[in-house]
């Protein structure tokens, strides 16, 4: 070969003789909405709806409502039949007011509007949205009229203000449900024009808008059994350790009040329907 030599072929760079694939990467689950056959996140296991479970369901409901009217009605037998009713002329008249307003709503509106969310699920989901919103939105006025008649009863008796026990957690349990309200009607209502966009802050707001939920309310049975202590120590002074009519009236009304306190937490967190059908977190927000 005349002494020539062949020089060799360069070598390829490492680079071009391995190409590094890279697998596409697969959606999280916060970038779609979650399959069908998932489950929503306060969903009871699998269990069959016999008839022991169809009686709890009911019952539940019935004993929850019966007791919501309770509060309003017995809250009302007390103030007309024992403390003279209402007049807006007179102060002490005027603040009597104050109970039936606040019991009414917020515990039998509040109360029924946190079972009708949590129990309708036979109608579409938006209808039971809108339902929830107006009992709410009918226990507004009843909140900043309450409210209203026993500022001025106590500015017209020169009676201090936000001194108590009962005003403290008055004021904490307004602040709460003010909020909840907002927030509630701006995440679950107004960014629904928006559904796709705003589907991971609405998923993320849903347990945390339904645990305040629970605690504004417990809150709200807080408020109101310590006010009937209140009132009824005034009112009565020491002819309330004698276990008088009146006495007996204001206790039944707490006794009602704490049983809400219990067996709405207990409602709220069963499963909503004894149905076959499922309602996942994309249909619940």
């Amino acid at each position: 070969m005349d002494g020539a030599t062949v020089s060799p072929m360069p070598e390829a760079p490492l680079a071009m003789m391995e190409i590094e694939k890279t697998p596409p990467r697969s959606p999280s689950a916060h970038d779609m909405p979650p399959p069908p056959d998932e489950k929503r996140y306060d969903d009871d296991d699998d269990r069959v709806w016999d008839c022991g479970a169809w009686f709890e369901y009911i019952l539940v409901v019935v004993v929850s409502s019966i007791l919501l009217i309770a509060a309003s009605v017995l809250t009302i037998f007390w103030v007309i039949y024992y403390r003279k009713g209402f007049n807006m002329d007179d102060p002490k008249l005027q603040f009597n007011l104050h109970p039936v307003l606040m019991v009414g709503g917020y515990i039998t509106l509040s109360g029924f509007s946190i079972l009708l969310y949590r129990i309708c699920r036979c109608c579409s989901h938006l209808i039971v949205k809108l339902c929830h919103t107006f009992f709410h939105a009918c226990s507004i006025p009843c909140i900043v009229i309450g409210f209203l008649a026993v500022w001025d009863s106590h500015n017209q008796t020169q009676t201090p203000n936000f001194y108590s026990l009962h005003s403290w957690l008055g004021c904490i349990t307004m602040g709460l449900f003010a909020l909840q309200f907002v927030l509630g009607f701006f995440s679950f209502l107004i960014l629904l024009c928006c559904e796709n966009a705003t589907y991971k802050f609405r998923s993320t707001m849903v347990p945390i808008h339904a645990s305040f939920g629970v605690a504004t309310f417990m809150l709200a049975v807080a408020t109101a059994v310590t006010g009937l202590t209140q009132k009824a120590h005034f009112e009565l002074g020491d002819s309330y350790q004698q276990t008088i009519e009146e006495g007996i009236i204001i206790n039944s009304i707490g006794v009602v009040l704490t049983g809400l306190g219990i067996i709405i937490p207990f409602a709220v967190r069963r499963s909503n329907s004894p149905a076959n059908c499922k309602v996942y977190v994309t249909e619940r927000i």
